[in-house]
């Protein structure tokens, strides 16, 4: 009998699921503990003087995130690795200090998006880099074969060090140059009951801001919830209110940005790096001429780049691979139409407030608002819808689905882009369709979907 391949724990960005439930269960997320310190034991450390790895841990305001932390660090201090716990945090805040504070391994444990009930590990390694897929495929072969036992000792409650924040916040406000006077801009910043309701006060007091916070008040299920990057529309509506100059919208970990122009325009992630790759070439700071985007980045924005005589790479989805094409080519732009931005000379990882932060710089010193900047790129409509599926079969083996691409195809004739792929973190297939046409666009969405809904759902 052949045997089907098991399924992958990682997804696209770290390992997801129910928090008290496989894969995040108090067993295995103590013996994925035991497994990443093993590696690390074996891989790094001094070990002329007998000097233990160091794993930074850190989560979000999920009400699961420090029994995760716990349970990760009872198997990690079990394989003799030496824990810091930096408690409530941005995930990019966990990629900085790890890069920066000698740690062998940064862990953080977040969902980003999802619901407060999901939870997620997301590893990163010294360089503050989410490890790469070999990495991954190694720890989850180990985990397969381990055969560990409880803790020796019950798991041991983590204090945080709250220097670490202070640190990362210093270095955060430190990203604004002497003279650059951003203090004059209003903003409105909806932290999501995430992350970011810890950081983003501390930095734009730190920076002499004038900003309305809106969720920014965690109790442990209301991440996400109507909020945050998921529903900027109700920022934007508030910047426009208070007539403000800038909004922006987290995810519970603020690894991503939406923001909203003083009209109360939505911009995406497209949007951003279109302002951004103009103002860093007229710094002569773009790297390369080029900008790294993903199979998901809208075609209007490559068109855009094109005139002003700069290049578009694009990865499969997922911030990790944007970062590795960006360090492959020498690009020091990159990102996703979700909000995941990465400016690769200050950061490693996709942040929102570094991103917030370069928007507020580049308003400040171009003396433009962001309605002007990004006014002059037109994306082509487009429609990204979600459909839940209870099986993710190979999609060219499902032929009612490739009829209604063939079909869909041959209407565009080349005017357009149709993308269908399985989500790498939730059990959602993502119809993606691009055309000229509004009207177009709907219709075959609309076909597409009825069949995925007919056949997957």
């Amino acid at each position: 009998m052949t045997q089907l391949p098991q399924p992958r724990l990682f997804g696209t960005d770290g390992m997801r699921g129910r928090a008290d439930e496989f894969p995040l269960d108090p067993k295995t997320l103590f013996r994925l503990g035991r497994v990443l310190g093993g590696i690390l034991s074996a891989t790094s450390g001094d070990t002329s003087s007998g000097a233990s790895p160091k794993a930074l841990l850190g989560g979000d305001t999920r009400e699961s995130s420090p029994r995760i932390a716990t349970q990760l660090a009872a198997g990690l201090q079990e394989a003799g690795v030496r824990v810091t716990y930096a408690g409530v945090i941005t995930t990019p805040g966990i990629a900085h200090l790890t890069r920066h504070g000698n740690f062998q391994a940064g862990v953080m444990v977040s969902a980003s998006h999802n619901p407060y009930a999901d939870n997620g590990v997301k590893i990163f390694s010294p360089q503050g880099m989410k490890i790469p897929d070999s990495l991954e495929e190694e720890i989850e072969e180990k985990l397969r074969n381990q055969k560990a036992g409880p803790p020796k000792a019950s798991p041991s409650t983590l204090d945080p060090e709250t220097e670490l924040l202070v640190s990362y916040v210093d270095h955060l406000a430190q990203l604004i140059p002497a003279g650059v006077e951003v203090s004059r801009l209003r903003l409105v910043a909806d932290c999501a009951n995430g992350a970011a309701s810890r950081l983003a006060p501390l930095v734009t007091e730190k920076l002499g801001l004038d900003c309305t916070f809106l969720n920014n008040d965690p109790d442990g299920e209301n991440i996400n919830r109507d909020c945050g990057s998921l529903h900027p529309e109700k920022m934007a509506r508030v910047v426009s209110e208070q007539g403000a100059d800038l909004g922006v919208a987290f995810d519970g970990d603020a690894d991503r940005a939406i923001f909203s122009t003083g009209k109360g325009r939505i911009t995406h992630g497209d949007g951003i790096l279109w302002v951004a790759a103009r103002f860093l070439k007229s710094q002569g700071g773009l790297a390369e001429n080029r900008v790294v985007g993903t199979v998901m980045t809208n075609y209007g924005l490559e068109l855009a780049l094109e005139r002003e005589g700069i290049r578009l790479a694009r990865t499969p989805v997922g911030d990790k691979y944007v970062l590795e094409e960006m360090l492959r080519s020498g690009a020091n732009l990159g990102g996703e139409p979700s909000g995941h931005l990465i400016f690769s000379d200050l950061s490693t990882a996709g942040d929102g407030l570094v991103s917030l932060l370069m928007t507020l710089r580049i308003m400040a010193e171009s003396g433009r608002s962001l309605e002007d900047l990004v006014g002059e790129l037109k994306l082509l409509p487009h429609v990204i819808q979600n459909i839940p599926v209870k099986s993710q079969p190979p999609l060219e083996s499902v032929e009612p689905i490739q009829q209604a691409l063939a079909r869909s195809e041959e209407r565009l004739r080349g005017r357009g882009r149709i993308l269908v792929r399985y989500s790498g973190t939730e059990p959602l297939l993502r119809v993606m369709v691009e055309a000229n046409d509004e009207e177009v666009v709907r219709e075959i969405t609309d076909d597409i979907v009825r069949v995925i809904r007919k056949h997957l759902a």
